[in-house]
């Protein structure tokens, strides 16, 4: 990976990092700023959530959701948070783990598992 590549990478956790706490999230910055390990979320503040960001032109998007499971804790909800230039940020979970957070949302829902 290039130097640019890198820092393209650091520039969208940040931006990330800095979106999450425009949200309220105060605590949201750089996993790997501070500690540098393998396998940290690439943003961290945001409780129970394991936060792999891309910011790429072309996403392997199922290895980044695998890197994401992998390296999840227990009990840590694996999500992708990616763009493209141009583009807004989207998040890419696994289903059951959407329908798990819709469900205990306030939006209306018909409920129930399968």
């Amino acid at each position: 990976m290039s130097k640019a590549q890198r820092d393209k990478g650091k520039r969208g956790e940040r931006e990330f990092a800095s979106i999450c706490r425009s949200y309220g999230y105060t605590d949201a910055r750089r996993g790997q700023q501070y500690c540098g390990s393998h396998g940290d979320a690439d943003v961290i503040g945001l409780p129970g959530i394991h936060v792999e960001v891309k910011r790429v032109e072309r996403l392997d998007l199922l290895g980044a959701m695998s890197q994401a499971i992998g390296d999840a804790r227990d009990g840590e909800l694996p999500i992708v948070a990616h763009r493209k230039n141009n583009c807004g940020w989207l998040i890419t979970m696994r289903l059951d783990d959407w329908f798990a957070v819709y469900n205990s949302s306030d939006l209306p829902s018909q409920g129930g598992e399968p």
